[in-house]
């Protein structure tokens, strides 16, 4: 299984970024449990902490095609008052898109031009949410595997990185890192500077700071593999008042409750036998030996993000008999394309489950 040194070169690609840090005060160094790492960094990044004093952000970004160069720029903004008062914008030369959270509960929209694009949503939880949730960590449903990696040959202590891995009959020595959703820590504090699915997706951290004791990345960088497809800097960081208008949803805002899934820029969930019938190109997944050897059959299943382009911009493992098996379905269907997804005659980001099954027909 090749994942291993996949997620070296993955991350290392990333090592000019990683290198430059402005850093909070660091720590002697971090706990060796990965549990008490996700513990000691989630107080320093939770900022729906109602102690918090209300605020405003402001961030620049970038989107690139696939040559590398800049296709698009754009402005995201972040008003904060309470866990339940705080509005997101996004703003680019052919759309604007709002969303309030009010007091009540409710969520108000206003949008005018496309759709965003899927990692300009990304980018408010890249930001202000890029550490998984307590529930994705559960010690009945998770393991939680750490590993210290070298990203830069020459320095002489690694990057605790910790890879989220749900239980299946499989021991964690048998999971090669960057199989599941990988986070990489800074060696002598909380910080997060690296985060990785095997489905294309890497968002690295640099520039870091702190605003109301809580650590934000100045700079962030979001790479298909080693593609950069998207940059962000924050811009501005300035106290409000929590009667602040902008926290006042447009008179023309549409109001919506939060079960309801936000038009324009959620991700629809997609049967996977339709999205079956809108694959263009497949790349056929090769059997791994020591499983053909072992004679290892069954499903696995993979929860993928299909974007308006049609690539798969995301892979999560839901079940696999087999970690070779796993390792071999994400390989070959990070590659594969789809026929944009259509809603009301515009291509959409959607979420639909992939099986990729394995037998061994003598």
């Amino acid at each position: 299984m090749r994942i291993h040194s996949w997620f070296i070169l993955f991350a290392a690609a990333a090592w000019p970024c990683l290198a430059q840090t402005t850093a909070p005060t660091p720590t002697a160094e971090l706990p060796k449990d990965p549990r008490a790492v996700f513990d000691l960094a989630r107080p320093l990044y939770d900022f729906s902490d109602p102690a918090l004093k209300p605020w405003h952000l402001k961030a620049s970004y970038q989107i690139y095609d696939e040559k590398g160069a800049s296709t698009m720029k754009g402005t995201f903004e972040y008003w904060w008052a309470s866990p339940k008062l705080w509005r997101v914008r996004w703003t680019h030369p052919d759309a604007e898109h709002n969303e309030w959270h009010t007091a009540d509960g409710k969520i108000a929209e206003l949008a005018t031009g496309g759709n965003l694009n899927y990692y300009e949503y990304r980018l408010r939880s890249a930001l202000l949410e890029p550490l998984p949730k307590p529930g994705d960590l559960d010690p009945d449903k998770f393991w939680l595997k750490r590993e210290e990696i070298k990203l830069n040959p020459n320095a002489s202590v690694g990057f605790p990185c910790i890879e989220v891995m749900p239980h299946m009959n499989w021991k964690t020595s048998d999971v090669s890192l960057g199989l599941f959703p990988t986070y990489c820590f800074d060696p002598s504090q909380p910080v997060l500077r690296f985060q990785s699915s095997l489905g294309n997706l890497s968002i690295q951290y640099s520039r870091f700071g702190k605003t109301q004791n809580h650590i934000l990345a100045q700079e962030v960088l979001f790479q298909e593999h080693t593609r950069k497809i998207l940059t962000a800097q924050v811009d501005q960081i300035n106290a409000i008042a929590s009667t602040n208008e902008a926290l006042t949803p447009s008179a023309d805002a549409k109001t919506r409750t939060p079960d309801v899934p936000p038009s324009g820029k959620g991700k629809k969930v997609v049967a996977p036998g339709e999205m079956l019938g809108k694959l263009l190109s497949k790349v056929q997944p090769v059997y791994p030996g020591d499983a053909e050897h072992a004679h290892i059959t069954g499903t696995v299943v993979l929860k993928a993000i299909i974007g308006r382009d049609g690539q798969v911009h995301e892979l999560n493992v839901l079940s696999a008999p087999w970690p070779s098996l796993a390792a071999s379905a994400l390989q070959a269907v990070s590659q594969w394309r789809y026929k944009p997804y259509m809603i009301n005659g515009d291509p959409a980001d959607i979420e639909t489950t992939v099986n990729v099954v394995y037998e061994i027909n003598h």
